[in-house]
Parts: C-alpha cells; sequence; structure tokens
C-alpha cells in the first residue's frame, strides 16, 4: 500500500496501466541520467515495477533512499517533462 502522500506520477493507483508504463521509464531514464550508477538501485526496482505493479511500493522506498540531491533532481526533472501545459489566455 502506498501512502496518499506518495501517489504522484507512476505511483498513482488509478493511472491507467499503459501511462503507469510510460511514467516509469520517463523516471527509470530521468534517474540513470542524474544519478549514474548511484541510482542503480531505483533504476531496478522502477524496470521491474514496469512488469509487476507489486513492485512500486520497493520502487518508492528505492527513490527515498537516495542521496538528498540525487532525489531533488530526479522528481524536479521528473515534475518538469509531465507538469500540465497551461493554454495562453
Amino acid at each position: 500500500m502506498i501512502a496518499a502522500l506518495d501517489q504522484w506520477g507512476p505511483f498513482r493507483p488509478d493511472l491507467d496501466p499503459a501511462e503507469r508504463l510510460a511514467r516509469l521509464r520517463s523516471l527509470r531514464a530521468i534517474t540513470r541520467l542524474c544519478c549514474g550508477p548511484r541510482g542503480e538501485r531505483l533504476a531496478d526496482e522502477l524496470h521491474r515495477a514496469e512488469r509487476d505493479a507489486d513492485r512500486l511500493p520497493a520502487a518508492l522506498d528505492a527513490l527515498n533512499a537516495l542521496a538528498a540531491l540525487d532525489r531533488r533532481q530526479v522528481l524536479t526533472s521528473f515534475a518538469a517533462l509531465h507538469r500540465t501545459i497551461c493554454e495562453p489566455r
């Protein structure tokens, strides 16, 4: 079970499976680019979660285990990639 506070991005329970897969893959790519080998555990858990949604809590734990700067870079990059773009008035 994932706490309500952590239900964002690929960890939202109401996501379509194809959208969850896309978000997991983008988060894994961001992790590889931002963290390199320091993000190996997270990248592995995200890869496992692509095939088995029961692995999502383990992936979230791996994300939370990153060093503060690595975690911040991953989260801000993911947020920038998936932000809602507003139409100009």
